[in-house]
């Protein structure tokens, strides 16, 4: 370590990067790299979970999700970024760690209820979506992170994590040093709430059809955001209408930085004589004056492509010795 609390984060690679991860967790990953010792990890075997009948969408997306961070903002200088398909340790870990969790918690996990749910997969659940959760674990007790940026729908995913490292030390001692061989993670819960669909269903989701991508063209954009979900009882700009559910609202407060101004709008609207059109295109200029930095970096990367694989590749070879010293001491502890 550098010296800074080591933080821990990433996406599945099932998808360009959309809005709600930018709300969710890109602008605090950002914020972190300043202070901390930051691993972003592009999980394509997790996607593999259930994209293992087409491991070509994790392959064409690879590139597409390193564009979406270097575009938001995250600078190669102080990020680590780690693609988990090469860095078997991981594997290996969590082949150990499963032994410490029970089949009862992975089925009481409700990010995994709820996907299981959403993808259909009845009976017919693969065992390596099934215990994605262990692999969760192991990525975060590999790489010693001290801080896991989440959301509340992942709060369940950091308690298990905590439980098995304190399971795992408990029962195997510390390292040669006295230190505990794993790192027990603290939550850094996102301040800003859940983005729902753009169609006011669920939260925002690449297989639900219902996102705006950080890669979207303005005029795509547009569409979005005009074709947006409000209230349905609104007909009339003069009538009165609901700001709670109104995910054109929802959208405002988390990316608005003129809190007044989002207040006075949804005043004027519940009061009655506030269109919805009038209020979606507030929300475009707001989503605009975000997005086009990070369209204009993104677009600069991209110039480049073999450049921004080659970061990856770097820094998973970096990751890769990280995990590797993890390994080594779990290894002398339980052999």
């Amino acid at each position: 370590m550098d010296g800074r609390p080591r933080v821990l984060t990433g996406d599945r690679p099932t998808g360009r990067l959309h809005l709600g991860h930018l709300a969710g967790s890109l602008r605090s990953r950002v914020a972190l790299q300043d202070s901390h010792e930051v691993f972003v990890l592009v999980a394509d075997v997790q996607g593999l979970t259930d994209h293992f009948e087409r491991p070509g969408v994790l392959r064409r997306n690879v590139p597409e999700v390193m564009l979406d961070y270097l575009g938001a903002g995250l600078d190669p200088a102080r990020v680590t970024f780690v693609q988990r398909s090469g860095v078997p340790e991981l594997t290996e870990l969590t082949v150990y760690l499963l032994n410490l969790v029970t089949v009862s918690k992975l089925r009481q996990n409700p990010t995994v209820k709820t996907e299981i749910a959403q993808k259909g997969f009845g009976d017919a659940v693969p065992a390596g979506f099934f215990i994605y959760p262990a692999a969760q674990v192991a990525d975060i007790t590999a790489f010693g992170a001290q801080v896991v940026p989440v959301g509340e729908d992942q709060l369940p995913m950091l308690e298990l994590t905590r439980e098995v490292v304190r399971r795992f030390n408990g029962l195997y001692g510390p390292a040669a040093d006295g230190r505990d061989v794993l790192v027990e993670p603290q939550v850094l819960l996102s301040s800003s709430p859940r983005l729902p669909g753009l169609d006011g269903q669920a939260k925002m989701g690449k297989s639900l059809g219902n996102a705006a991508y950080l890669s979207d063209p303005p005029d795509e954009l547009r569409r979005k955001v005009m074709g947006m979900f409000t209230d349905p009882g609104h007909l009339r700009a003069a009538d009165p209408g609901q700001v709670e559910g109104n995910p054109v609202f929802t959208y405002l407060d988390a990316f608005d930085p003129d809190a007044a101004c989002v207040q006075a709008l949804k005043d004027h609207y519940r009061a009655g004589g506030l269109g919805d059109v009038r209020v979606k295109r507030h929300l475009l200029d707001v989503l605009e004056a975000e997005l086009s930095p990070i369209r204009e970096r993104r677009a600069a990367y991209a110039q480049d492509l073999p450049a921004v694989m080659a970061l990856l590749h770097a820094g998973t070879q970096r990751g890769r010795e990280v995990a590797a010293q993890t390994l080594a001491q779990v290894r002398a502890a339980l052999f």
